[in-house]
């Protein structure tokens, strides 16, 4: 029997126990990882030397850019790891700094999509007042307001987290320290007031998800109005594949989260988990460069490569 007291360590989920099928696993995630790495790290750079992306869509992009590495830093370096040196433990300390940063990375991403779309609303349903409401101030102030938010969620999550008594071993059905995971390890009844916090946290995300289908609606009405062909085009082009991301990342999370909790390790547990911790990273860059045609220019001066005419 383990407790919070005497917990010195976890072992996290392996993805197989034969050796050949763990080296697979460690090239596939190191594939992606580097393709996220590479795929941020280009869009940073590109919006941090052009002085013409120095706009508050692309200031936001980065920011997502930046949360993006940090996020699938969490989890996948130490999941290859385990995989090449066939060791599935995390110390207690690691574990609590994966469930910190984890939940500041993903809610910190959700609420910069939330910004990007009161961003593109205000940018075409009020662009003569665009400059004004859209400042560099006001920008800035945004981004702080929902890190300083983030941070304090964050460690309240945490700390909730580990102030419960695990009584069910150490034992984590998941490749990298997940709450819901967590809380099947908990003694019954202590772990409560977490699940208040995550429902909490949920009705909060899924106000956010209805404010942003809001701003869409208004943005789909405004742009039918639009005469121009190239420009409606130009408005699906940043917005559709925003909404898709966003769809995309709300689902999986809602999912792992408020489904019930199975005693037994699920392979559809593994692949939400990699929906929502690991695909997002990946696709951001390549659906925001592949679809914007400023960001392709800037990377074509950049890197002078034919792959982004």
């Amino acid at each position: 029997m383990f407790n919070r007291t005497t917990m010195t360590e976890f072992l996290l989920l392996g993805f197989s126990d034969v050796r050949e099928l763990q080296i697979l696993h460690f090239m596939v995630f190191l594939v992606l990882y580097l393709a996220a790495l590479t795929g941020n790290l280009l869009i940073i750079i590109a919006i941090a030397l052009d002085h013409h992306l120095h706009t508050p869509m692309y200031f936001f992009l980065m920011s997502l850019s930046i949360l993006d590495l940090g996020s699938i830093s969490v989890t996948i370096p130490k999941s290859m790891t385990n995989s090449l040196m066939n060791n599935r433990s995390i110390s207690y300390s690691g574990c609590v700094a994966q469930v910190f940063f984890l939940i500041f990375f993903a809610v910190a991403d959700f609420a910069l999509l939330t910004i990007m779309a009161y961003d593109r609303y205000v940018a075409i349903c009020k662009p003569l007042h665009y400059e004004t409401i859209m400042n560099r101030r006001a920008c800035v102030q945004m981004a702080a307001s929902a890190w300083i938010s983030v941070v304090l969620y964050s460690s309240l999550h945490t700390g909730n987290t580990f102030s419960i008594t695990f009584c069910g071993g150490n034992m984590v059905d998941q490749f990298f320290c997940e709450i819901p995971q967590l809380l099947k390890l908990a003694c019954s009844n202590s772990y409560f007031n977490e699940v208040g916090l995550i429902a909490f946290g949920v009705c909060l995300t899924v106000s956010c998800f209805v404010f942003i289908i809001v701003t869409y609606v208004q943005i789909l009405t405004t742009v039918l109005r639009i005469p121009s062909e190239q420009g409606r085009h130009k408005t699906f082009s940043t917005c559709l594949p925003h909404l898709i991301v966003i769809s995309m990342f709300l689902s999986t999370v809602v999912f792992a989260y408020m489904k019930p909790i199975s005693s037994s390790p699920s392979a559809l547990d593994l692949v939400v988990a990699v929906l929502y911790s690991v695909l997002p990273p990946v696709m951001n860059p390549i659906i925001y460069s592949i679809r914007n045609k400023e960001i392709k220019a800037s990377l074509r001066k950049l890197t002078g490569w034919r792959l982004f005419n």
